[in-house]
């Protein structure tokens, strides 16, 4: 499904970034991971050769848009193109807000928007000059329903949600298109950490019975990605099993 295809997925080193990593690779994609550190990068880079598959990471400061432009550059310059950008590097929070400190709050909205603000924008020239694209985005179900504490993260993907339905307008004539996957529970890392009476109360709140799996996400990201969603912009797709929090 993206065969010839070049995508750059941030937060690619584990989780949901790693698995759309993988789903990408499947379906012929060249893959440019990015991470945040130098050892994660590696290390994901090292675990997905030993299933067969060949990716590049990048770990740029997501903060510096000059490094940004830099490394998307380099990537141009090595494989002629650059068609998708998944924009799933992000932090979460749990916190009530009188516990939340000003720079706390500020932190979370400069990795979850800021940061995709700027990969958004360096990305753009690139895909204008080879007349058109794919821009990705991973929001929340929390950004429709909100979240009893850690205020910042909710905050961050409704604007997540908002930059993707403005961008998909604005960007639609060149063409770039530019939807969000919005993920509702899933089995990451943190939480399979989780003991059993804190899952079981909440996969009785998903009609289907069951938390989502990461591959859920990234088959989601797939599709969107491909041409199959050719007529799709401005959408935020929720694969949540129907939950409702």
């Amino acid at each position: 499904m993206l065969e010839h295809k070049v995508a750059i997925i941030t937060g690619g080193t584990r989780g949901i970034g790693l698995e759309t990593v993988r789903v990408f690779k499947e379906h012929k994609a060249e893959v440019i991971l990015f991470g945040s550190k130098k050892e994660t990068v590696e290390g994901a880079i090292a675990k997905l050769k030993q299933e067969g598959l060949e990716v590049e990471g990048y770990y740029p400061n997501l903060n510096d848009f000059d490094e940004i432009q830099q490394v998307l550059k380099e990537i141009d310059h090595k494989y002629g193109h650059i068609d998708i950008l998944v924009n799933n590097a992000g932090i979460s929070a749990n916190k009530k807000i009188e516990d939340t400190s000003s720079q706390e709050f500020e932190h979370i909205i400069d990795i979850n928007v800021n940061a995709m603000f700027r990969m958004t924008k360096a990305v753009i020239p690139y895909m204008k000059k080879h007349h058109g694209g794919v821009i990705l985005n991973t929001s929340s179900m929390v950004s429709i329903y909100g979240q009893p504490s850690g205020v910042g993260y909710p905050t961050s993907k409704f604007a997540v949600n908002g930059l993707t339905k403005s961008l998909a307008r604005e960007l639609a004539s060149i063409p770039i298109r530019v939807n969000a996957v919005a993920p509702g529970i899933i089995n990451t890392d943190m939480v399979a950490s989780l003991p059993k009476e804190i899952i079981d109360p909440l996969i009785e709140t998903i009609p289907l019975g069951r938390i989502g799996e990461a591959r859920d996400v990234a088959n989601a990201f797939l599709f969107l990605a491909s041409d199959m969603a050719s007529y799709i912009t401005g959408a935020i797709l929720s694969v949540d099993g129907a939950a409702r929090s």
